[in-house]
């Protein structure tokens, strides 16, 4: 596909011809999760019509097709983010679990009383929770980078916070928040001067923009299959193999150790060592049809559609609501994903998100997992509207409209 057509892509999301009651389907809630396509629907019920095995242990014909199907889905997120071994590619729960799986991990075993772990003011809790319990419990600082009014980060006191001290600094590729995508370069640098890793959470970029870890040289990536047309349940982290063959293992269970005694065990290499039990395999599958999906549209082109998506978007705030809508994040779409957080003047976000709903668009309200940078930015709570490859021109305008009638609907009743 030489450019992305929204409208072709639609047709391979069923949910999108759903009324909501007599009003089409504007699903603009993509940043918490994704639309799946039918064919990341049919190899998962392929799957389980099929082939459907355990995986690993078994001899039988089902156990070999249903682990080689499994292994081909590590393989494809390999190349999708340009890692070097499959054996650096861990199929978890999601990106909250990747997180912890680092966190309690490594971090147990690296972090000492008195070292330093740094975070972004714009974190998730997902990426933040872990932090904070593991500098509790190891008695480390946490320490957090701060934003300007636009949303960016103050790249200029990394030197200061990102001090000898520091052994994990962990970031947001792209806030779920502002949609800010984040300088990674000059995060890294800064951490392997002073011989810190760095993790990132890549939930929000992963499925929107092309991710090289080999590029980018960070340590630990983690995200999620399901805002990225996958199934829920399956995430995945990706390390540094040499930062894997350290790490213990978060989660302890069958198919983890090559040999177990009354009073030891000796762990496989990785990964399998990080998945015990019984795994999402169908997951795992469906993640890989995602793979394939997106990669034949190409992320250059994900990228590219979204940020048309919100230059429109804001260019539109501008011309008809520019005295009755509060914007957060960088004005400038080159520097931020398709994520739009907003407030309407005179209204909670809870209840422009009801009158939507009423008018058949779904967006997102509230705190969005980020207490403390809405804290940061003053507000209880904001509108989220996130974008994907189905998201149209038409769609955009349609929101605005009704914004629009809100703010007049308001008018007149002052």
């Amino acid at each position: 596909m030489k450019s992305l057509d929204p409208y072709l892509i639609r047709k391979d999301f069923p949910i999108l011809e759903r009324k909501i009651g007599n009003l089409p389907l504007v699903y603009l809630d993509n940043a918490a999760s994704s639309l799946k396509p039918i064919q990341v629907i049919d190899a998962v019920c392929r799957f389980y019509r099929e082939h459907y095995s355990n995986v690993f242990r078994g001899v039988h014909e089902l156990s070999r097709e249903a682990t080689e199907m499994y292994e081909e889905a590590r393989e494809k997120v390999r190349k999708f983010i340009g890692a070097r071994n499959a054996s650096e590619v861990i199929f978890t729960y999601n990106a909250t679990d990747s997180l912890n799986m680092v966190a309690f991990g490594w971090g147990f075993s690296n972090v000492e009383e008195g070292d330093r772990i740094v975070v972004t003011i714009m974190e998730h809790h997902s990426n933040l929770l872990p932090w904070r319990k593991l500098s509790e419990v190891r008695r480390a600082e946490l320490s957090y980078i701060d934003i300007d009014d636009e949303g960016i980060l103050k790249y200029d006191t990394l030197s200061e916070i990102i001090d000898e001290k520091t052994r994990i600094v962990t970031v947001t590729h792209m806030s779920n928040v502002l949609g800010t995508i984040n300088r990674l370069e000059d995060i890294v640098k800064r951490a392997h001067e002073v011989n810190a890793i760095v993790v990132v959470d890549g939930a929000q970029s992963v499925p929107h923009m092309k991710v090289d870890v080999k590029e980018l040289d960070i340590d630990f990536l983690a995200f999620s299959g399901h805002k990225m047309l996958a199934p829920t349940g399956i995430g995945v982290l990706w390390g540094k193999l040499d930062l894997l063959e350290e790490m213990e293992p978060y989660r302890l269970g069958g198919g983890a150790v090559k040999r177990m005694e009354y009073n030891s065990a000796v762990f496989r290499e990785p990964p399998l060592k990080f998945e015990a039990g019984t795994p999402n395999i169908a997951g795992a599958i469906g993640l890989g049809a995602a793979i394939e999906y997106l990669t034949h549209i190409g992320m250059d082109n994900v990228r590219e559609h979204e940020e048309r998506l919100v230059e429109h978007t804001l260019k539109l705030f501008e011309e008809e609501l520019v005295n009755n809508i509060e914007l957060y994040g960088p004005k400038d779409p080159k520097v931020r994903g398709g994520i739009i957080s907003f407030n309407l003047k005179d209204y909670s976000c809870h209840s422009v998100g009801v009158m939507l709903d009423l008018r058949g668009i779904a967006v997102r309200t509230g705190l969005h997992c980020a207490n403390p940078l809405h804290r940061r930015l003053g507000v209880n709570g904001t509108v989220r509207a996130s974008y994907y490859i189905y998201n149209t021109v038409e769609e955009i305008e349609y929101l605005v409209s009704c914004l629009k009638e809100f703010t007049k609907k308001r008018s007149a009743t002052i």
